[in-house]
């Protein structure tokens, strides 16, 4: 074989590499966004149910000062994530934005009390929970009443489960499909080197022997792909970050190592038992099967 013909072979083969590496990476990018939505389920149901607000109504006897002192008390509970004040003159702006300028002029003085809006923790808003807040916010003598819909909470939980279990279909299928195609990648680096496969076992070469640097080649290109894969997903996250910014107030940053070892294990694990399928299957091959 004359120089020309062996540079040739190496620029085939070197080519069919960073092909490999490139589809494999593509693949794990999808893995990647999979595995981004699943760490940051709860994050995202977490981000829904703390954004919804309950109003606590105080008595219409109640001064500015006692509404301010219990907004203190309603703040060291358990189970407040942040509240706001709600003055009655702001109650009468947003009252008169809704309903227009002269819905009081049929009351002798104003109807607004003063409340409290208040936000909780994620664990506090189901059916029960939020029964469990209204009897202990009530307890006070200074509330008239806890306001919230429950429909919107029953809504709310029940769509944040479909969307649950639709995402871990998504995922599931994800997964079966990189799988599948990055089986498919690898058997085919594998498979345009069945000859010299067989050329060792001819010379008396044990499958792991023959294994070994199909393994070794196999770990260091899904190594390869997943760190590509990586910096992929850094660069999109970094572009949404600057277009969305927002969205990063439901994901967790924190959890992209996670996120990160997810990806670089699928692309080691899916390529190295590719290879190994593939590696055992054409050792069990006779000459005449190769060509096959």
């Amino acid at each position: 074989m004359s120089k020309g013909e062996i540079k040739t072979v190496r620029r085939r083969i070197v080519n069919a590499y960073i092909s490999s590496v490139i589809s494999i990476s593509l693949v794990l990018l999808l893995v990647g966004v999979a595995s981004l939505l699943l760490v940051n389920a709860r994050s995202v149901s977490d981000y829904f149910k703390e954004n919804m607000q309950v109003t606590v109504m105080l008595k219409p006897d109640v001064s500015d000062e006692e509404a301010v002192g219990f907004q203190s008390v309603l703040e060291e509970m358990r189970f407040i994530r942040s509240t706001e004040y709600v003055s009655r003159e702001q109650g009468t702006e947003e009252m008169a934005e809704l309903l227009g300028e002269d819905f009081l002029d049929v009351f002798d003085s104003t109807p607004i009390p003063v409340s409290v809006d208040v936000t909780l923790d994620a664990d506090y808003v189901s059916r029960d929970s939020l029964e469990v807040v209204r009897k202990e916010i009530s307890a006070s003598p200074l509330v008239d009443e806890v306001v919230y819909q429950m429909s919107l909470v029953e809504a709310l939980n029940a769509n944040l489960s479909k969307i649950s279990s639709v995402l871990a279909i998504f995922i599931a299928l994800m997964l079966f499909i990189s799988f599948v195609l990055i089986n498919n990648t690898v058997r085919l680096s594998v498979f345009d080197k069945r000859f010299t496969i067989h050329t060792m076992k001819m010379v008396g070469a044990t499958r792991g022997f023959i294994r070994a640097p199909f393994m070794l080649q196999s770990m260091f290109q899904g190594l390869f792909s997943a760190i590509i894969a990586i910096l992929m997903l850094l660069a999109i996250l970094f572009f949404i970050r600057n277009g969305f910014a927002q969205l990063f107030e439901i994901f967790r940053l924190d959890l992209l190592l996670v996120v990160m070892g997810i990806v670089t294990a699928s692309g080691i694990i899916i390529c190295m038992g590719s290879t190994w399928l593939t590696v055992n299957k054409l050792v069990s091959l006779n000459k005449d099967e190769l060509y096959f």
